[in-house]
């Protein structure tokens, strides 16, 4: 009996381990244990080597047109690499492990390789055509990660990637984050997986408002503190996680946003209860969010069962922890109005007129005259933060000048001492300052000690700001 493209196919008692086979480098691991097992003998492994390197001998033929039987060994890596990448792609495709063990021993390691450059040409053009459906229902957030990888990135991949000599590169840089994915696949056989999640999961996210999922985005970043829109994370999750709260809560399955009144029952139903029925609880609203949004797709509803773990881990931990607020990103109320700045280039200051105000600043004795003529003279953050790393004021100076600021400026430049420390923790502010060293200018260290120094309500107010200011750049009055 001989299965595709001639190839023998003949059945042998199972003995591979499933477990044992890698599936980046399967043909290998597959022989590997094939020795293991006794299906194949070391005279028999050399006899599949002597003829791969006859393959790749006739690659490199190609590859040089001609001109030369020898590349340097980087090359003849790679090549060797790409020509293991097309056999895997045919032996991968053999049901059964011991099956295919028989096909390496009999069969020509010429057709393999051949039938598998045909399973990647036939894999890139299914890519294309996914890709095609993945951009045309992209959804509309201003989200730069998910936009540049399926603007920009993806369409680098299609262009350079190269079937016969480099098979086995993703030829792109892929930044989004996906809920599920395999990176131990490789070439195009894991962007066809990559795009595979990433339409299962624009099909989910499709099925809400998308006003209600640009507004989810804004609130998520402002309960993390960071600006979601530069950021690497998923956002599948983030509806999928809402959309679970909101069954939970009662809104139904078609709501995005949890008001405060819902958080403040959730927070009390999750941390009240024990961990293994929060775990039921969980299963049962998605359960219940398959059924209200008639999702029949058997893919979506196994991407999300595979994403019910997770769910169900951060939830019971941030239940253990006391930090629900992370998870479950609440409706902002609308007196909570984002803080907006107009910013133009043109308010900066001319190079000539920063120097002569920086030698002015220096001619000056008093600290409270160079407060106010630094205050008085600038428009734009970008000439302030130019005049702190002139090292131009000495010690209380600067105290002098951060006292001319008010609480919008004071949470600027927190956002820019502490970014990092504001991205990934979730402390507050008096206790980021006091665990956080910082190891940049010199005008730096003087404002962490200046922060200290202010009272719990001015501090309360500056953080409250915080979450608030969404530019970058922030002109100063």
């Amino acid at each position: 009996m001989k299965g595709p493209n001639g190839l023998p196919s003949h059945m042998t008692p199972v003995r591979i381990r499933p477990k044992n086979l890698k599936p980046n480098q399967y043909t290998i691991s597959l022989m590997e244990d094939g020795l293991r097992s006794g299906l194949l003998n070391q005279q028999e492994v050399y006899s599949i080597q002597n003829r791969l390197m006859i393959i790749l001998q006739s690659l490199i033929a190609r590859y040089t047109q001609g001109e030369s039987s020898s590349v340097a060994a980087e090359t003849a890596e790679s090549l060797l690499s790409s020509i293991m990448y097309a056999i895997d792609a045919y032996m991968q495709s053999i049901e059964h492990p011991d099956q295919a063990i028989t096909c390496l021993k009999t069969g020509s390691l010429q057709k393999i390789y051949e039938a598998g450059v045909e399973r990647v040409r036939k894999c890139f053009e299914d890519t294309k055509q996914l890709y095609r459906e993945v951009r045309r229902n992209k959804l509309d957030v201003p989200v730069d990660a998910y936009n540049m990888t399926i603007d920009e990135s993806l369409p680098v991949f299609f262009k350079k990637y190269e079937i016969v000599f480099d098979a086995h590169q993703t030829m792109a840089s892929i930044d989004y984050p996906l809920a599920i994915d395999d990176m131990r696949v490789q070439g195009v056989f894991y962007m066809k997986q990559y795009l595979e999640h990433l339409k299962i999961e624009t099909r989910f996210c499709r099925m809400f408002s998308q006003a209600d999922l640009r507004e989810l985005l804004v609130n998520f970043g402002r309960v993390c503190r960071f600006d979601y829109r530069i950021e690497l994370f998923n956002i599948f999750e983030l509806v999928l996680n809402n959309a679970i709260f909101s069954m939970l809560s009662g809104a139904g399955a078609h709501q995005l946003q949890i008001s405060t009144a819902s958080f403040e029952r959730l927070n009390r139903l999750l941390s009240e209860t024990d961990p293994s029925q929060v775990s039921s609880m969980i299963q049962e609203a998605i359960h219940r969010l398959l059924q209200e949004r008639q999702i029949c797709d058997p893919s979506l509803a196994d991407y999300m069962n595979r994403c019910k773990k997770e769910v169900i881990q951060r939830i019971v931990h941030a239940a253990k922890h006391n930090s629900l607020e992370a998870v479950i990103i609440t409706r902002q109320e609308e007196t909570m109005k984002p803080i907006a700045f107009s910013v133009s280039a043109e308010d900066r200051i001319s190079d000539a007129e920063l120097r002569l105000m920086l030698e002015e600043i220096r001619q000056l004795e008093d600290k409270e005259d160079k407060a106010k003529l630094i205050k008085s003279r600038l428009r734009s953050l970008h000439d302030f933060l130019d005049i702190l790393e002139s090292d131009c004021l000495y010690e209380d100076e600067y105290e002098a000048l951060f006292e001319t600021f008010g609480d919008i400026e004071l949470a600027v430049l927190f956002k820019i001492v502490f970014y990092e420390s504001i991205r990934n923790d979730r402390k507050h502010l008096l206790t980021i300052i006091n665990d956080t060293e910082v190891n940049g200018s010199e005008w730096q260290t003087y404002f962490t000690h200046y922060l200290k120094s202010l009272s719990p309500n001015r501090l309360g107010s500056i953080e409250l700001l915080i979450h608030h200011i969404d530019y970058q750049e922030i002109t100063f009055h």
